[in-house]
Formats: C-alpha cells, sequence, structure tokens
C-alpha cells in the first residue's frame, strides 16, 4: 500500500496531492507557498550567512518599500532531465522575480538565490527573467537585478546559454528607455558578466561580489598569472582600475539603501522627468566660501568637490565612478529640488586634464543623463588633454570625441561654467557653447584661449625670444601682453562665447534661475535610425 501523504506534499512525479473542496485545496496552496518561501532550508539559508551574504528574499526586503513586493512564477519548476535533475525541481528554480515599490514608485526585481543550484540560470529561470524583464519595459518602470549566481547551469547545455542570450538582447532594448542597475552580490562569471557591462550602474560589494570572463584558475593555465578572485574582478578592482562597477561597498545592507537612494534621483522612464522635491535650501542662497575657495593662479590645485558642496541643495551629491578617473567628477544632485547632472574637472589629480579614461567615464555619464531627462551643469578647470605616447596611442583621439559626441547629442538642458581655465580643444569639448550649451557662464577668474600665456607666447613670440639680449625678461614681458590681450576674463563674453561674467557667490542662483527657464526646453534630432559614435 502506498504511503499516505498530507495535502501540499509532493507526490513521485513531483506534483501535490490533491486536496477535496475549496477549502482544501487554499489549503494545500498555502502549503506549497510556505515551502517555496522557506527555500532549500535552514542549513542552506545558515551557509548563505556564513559568507556574509544574505539571501534573495532578505535582500529584496531591505530594497523595496516594506509589504509592497509582489512575486511573480513563484512556483515555477524547471523540467530538464538528466545528471539527476529530474529529481531534484526546487519551486522558484533559483530566481526570485517580481516587483514592489521604492519611495513609493514601482520598481521591477529579480535576486538569483544562490542557495538553489548556485544560482545558476537554466532555461526556466532565464524564461522568468525576460517575462520580468518584458514587463519593466511594458510598464515604463526601473529593474534592478540582485545578481549571486554561478553562471550557465552545466547541466542544461546549451538551453542556458541561450538563455543569456535573451537577456542580453532585452537589456539592450531597455536601454535608455528605463533605468538598470545591476547589484552585484556573489559571483558573476563568463557571458554572465556581460548583462550588469549592458546596465546604466553597477554595484559592488567588497569580498563577497566578483566579476571576470575567465577566472584565476584559467588565467594560470594560460598565461602562468597566479592571482585571486578579488584581485582578479573584486569590487575594488573594478572600481578603481577597470571602471567596470560605479560604486563598491563594505556590506550589502549599505549597498542596497545606496542603491535606493540613486533610484530616488531617477525618473522611471525616458518619457519622465527625474522626481522634484521641495527644498529647504534657499534657491538664491549666497556661497561666500566660492570667494576664497578656488586660488586665482591656474597653476595651484584645489578641491573642485567642495566647489559643488557650495552650490548643490545642503552639499549632497552622489558621486557616480568616484575612484575611477579621479581627474574629472560625474554626480547626480539637486539643484532648489531638480535633479541636475554634473560634470566637473578635479584639479587635484592630474591637475584635470582630460585623459583616456576621464573621456570615457563623462561620455557615458552625459549619455546617462540625457537618456532621462537629467539637465547638465558642466563645471570647467581643464589645462588641456594629457599628453603622452601612451595617450596617442591609446587612442586619445578617438576617446576624446565620445564625450564630443556625447554632448553635441545631448538635447537636455546644458549649462557651462568656466571656473578657471579652458584651454584648446579639451574646453570645446567639455560643452563649450560653440558645440551647443545653452548657456555659458564664467567667474572672474576665467581664462579661454587655445592654450596658456607661457605655451602661446613660446609659440608666437619664439624669433622676438630668441633675438633678445635677455630671453627670460623678454618672455615674460611677452607672456604679461598675451595674457592682458587675449585671457583677460572679458575676452570671451565681449565677442558672444560666454553669455555672462557672474559673481561666483551668487553662482547658485544664477544656476537655478537658469534650470527653471531651461525647464521646458526641447530639441529634435535629425531623423535617422541611429549614429555611429566613435569607438
Amino acid at each position: 500500500m502506498a504511503p499516505i501523504q498530507r495535502a501540499g506534499e509532493a507526490g513521485p512525479a513531483g506534483a501535490p496531492e490533491q486536496a477535496d473542496g475549496l477549502r482544501g485545496r487554499t489549503a494545500e496552496l498555502h502549503g506549497i507557498r510556505a515551502r517555496a518561501l522557506a527555500g532549500p532550508g535552514e542549513k542552506a539559508t545558515a551557509a548563505q550567512h556564513a559568507k556574509g551574504k544574505l539571501t534573495a528574499r532578505e535582500r529584496i526586503e531591505l530594497l523595496l518599500d516594506a509589504g509592497s513586493f509582489q512575486e511573480v512564477e513563484q512556483l515555477r519548476r524547471h523540467r530538464a532531465a538528466g545528471f539527476g535533475l529530474e529529481a531534484k525541481k526546487p519551486y522558484t528554480d533559483g530566481v526570485i522575480t517580481g516587483w514592489g515599490t521604492v519611495h513609493g514608485r514601482t520598481v521591477f526585481v529579480y535576486a538569483h538565490d544562490f542557495r538553489i543550484f548556485g544560482g545558476a540560470l537554466g532555461e526556466a529561470h532565464a524564461q522568468k527573467i525576460h517575462k520580468l524583464m518584458d514587463m519593466a519595459i511594458a510598464a515604463g518602470a526601473p529593474l534592478v537585478s540582485l545578481n549571486d549566481g554561478a553562471g550557465a547551469r552545466i547541466q542544461e547545455g546549451v538551453s542556458a546559454l541561450a538563455g543569456y542570450g535573451g537577456i542580453f538582447q532585452r537589456n539592450t532594448k531597455a536601454s535608455g528607455v528605463i533605468p538598470q542597475i545591476s547589484v552585484m552580490l556573489g559571483p558573476c562569471a563568463g557571458g554572465a558578466a556581460y548583462s550588469p557591462a549592458l546596465t546604466d550602474f553597477v554595484f559592488m560589494v567588497r569580498e563577497t561580489s566578483q566579476m571576470f570572463i575567465t577566472g584565476p584558475d584559467v588565467v594560470k593555465a594560460v598565461t602562468g598569472e597566479e592571482i585571486t578572485q578579488n584581485g582578479l574582478g573584486g569590487a575594488d578592482v573594478h572600481a578603481e582600475t577597470s571602471g567596470v562597477c560605479h560604486f563598491a561597498y563594505d556590506d550589502e545592507e549599505t549597498c542596497i539603501a545606496e542603491v535606493r537612494y540613486l533610484l530616488s534621483l531617477l525618473p522611471q522612464n525616458n518619457r519622465e522627468n527625474p522626481p522634484r522635491v521641495e527644498s529647504a535650501d534657499p534657491a538664491d542662497r549666497r556661497s561666500d566660501v566660492l570667494l576664497d575657495l578656488v586660488p586665482a593662479d591656474g597653476n595651484r590645485p584645489y578641491d573642485m568637490a567642495k566647489v559643488i558642496e557650495e552650490i548643490v541643495d545642503d552639499g549632497d551629491y552622489l558621486e557616480v565612478h568616484e575612484r575611477w578617473a579621479r581627474n574629472i567628477i560625474c554626480a547626480l544632485a539637486r539643484l532648489d529640488g531638480r535633479v541636475v547632472g554634473i560634470i566637473a574637472n578635479q584639479p587635484q589629480t592630474l591637475a584635470g586634464v582630460l585623459d583616456i579614461e576621464a573621456s570615457e567615464k563623462a561620455a557615458r555619464f552625459v549619455q546617462m543623463c540625457d537618456a532621462f531627462n537629467i539637465a547638465l551643469i558642466t563645471l570647467l578647470d581643464v589645462p588641456g588633454f594629457l599628453p603622452g605616447v601612451g595617450q596617442e596611442h591609446g587612442g586619445i583621439i578617438r576617446h576624446g570625441a565620445k564625450l564630443l559626441y556625447a554632448y553635441c547629442n545631448a538635447t537636455v538642458p546644458r549649462i557651462s561654467l568656466i571656473v578657471r581655465k579652458a584651454y584648446g580643444g579639451a574646453y570645446i569639448v567639455m560643452d563649450s557653447q560653440s558645440i551647443g550649451a545653452d548657456l555659458t557662464y564664467a567667474w572672474p577668474t576665467n581664462e579661454i584661449a587655445v592654450m596658456g600665456a607661457v605655451g602661446a607666447a613660446n609659440v608666437v613670440f619664439r624669433r622676438q625670444i630668441a633675438a633678445a639680449p635677455d630671453p627670460d625678461a623678454m618672455r615674460a614681458r611677452l607672456v604679461k601682453e598675451y595674457r592682458a590681450e587675449l585671457m583677460h576674463p572679458y575676452y570671451a563674453v565681449e565677442r558672444g562665447l560666454v553669455d555672462d561674467v557672474i559673481d561666483p557667490a551668487e553662482t547658485r542662483e544664477v544656476l537655478v534661475r537658469a534650470l527653471a527657464m531651461l525647464r521646458l526646453k526641447h530639441a529634435d534630432l535629425p531623423s535617422r535610425k541611429h549614429g555611429n559614435p566613435p569607438q
């Protein structure tokens, strides 16, 4: 005689024993859901916690507003057979999918459950993600992926690989339509790493998350190099060296809290403006500190971050790629409650020059802001592009052109402020009026020129300097004359290349007024399938 089963328990074929009547069936449903929510058991949960990692459901609870999560396909199971898979068919198939709210606004989320198949992607697992991504695009709401998976499920072969293709295709379709955020909370190896790379922002947690195409064992076998997983693709490596990671944090709780903060600065989709909030910081607040913060001497460094703090609401901003390409700052902030994207040269690092990495960093940030209707404010203090054989051979021409292309293609409000110096091609590239900035302002310390006065004098007056009885004295005199004639603060404004020279203490008020005027700006691009930006 076959053993008696209680309602909700799985039979030999994996199907639950059917109960009689609606009450019985409902009780059976609750039993099944309870098992799905519990996951693979306390032992697997303890193992996850022992690694310093939260479970998928704990992560979702941190991300979304309390009680807002609505799960879809909770009872989905794989249909694969072979290699023992037919005997192991857990609910959710290793990924939890659904939607909820963050600060009251809808957000779609999927989270790999490392306790089930190591979070590896199989056919059913991928189909759940595909469905959720399609829903996010259709609903016009952000998509957050909480990644903690071991790559493709090897037992399912090419079906698993095809699942990744479907994710990549949807990442690309959603690009510039809805915000996409990847939160790396565990390993991400091989082709799986390309989905985060296609999204708008990548968050990582130190020690527990890694990303690489080929792991340390393969690297050692092919090149002989020995390296740890964190040394190859840890959070600090990607935040400082590769630029793959935008934000890196010490623990999951802080990381997910910052994801919530980022979402508060982004619109739901490309058809909306970012949410505006009431600001207690007066729009006409003077910042007399700025009068002493920036040295008039163009060779003296200072911290541009302090300038930004003085201008934005309550001194609060979120810096993107803070530890990569530090010679340029990219940040999201608010001015009079309106979200703005700030791009600023950082004189404390490499004197604020543009190089390959700074150009790439700023170009992608400009594109992101333009895609999601975030006005751009550019703070210039740039001596030019970084000279050197390494930069030229590394393609500074095409990489610098990426930033130029991004600015020229942007249709959101664009305001530039020349804080101190703006020389050469770097001045043009950093959203000068000649490439379409709506308004350009300058402080009285500004110097706009093809190059610095000393370099210019050495080129223009080289014969006079060489022929002079005292070349150094002649050079000093001609440098002074060149600076007085062509580099005084009002040269550009007299020729219409700058709209106004302003009191630095009034910078916040001027920018707030300009943004209010440009709020309804509309600009059409030429009809085309897409551009062909420099690569």
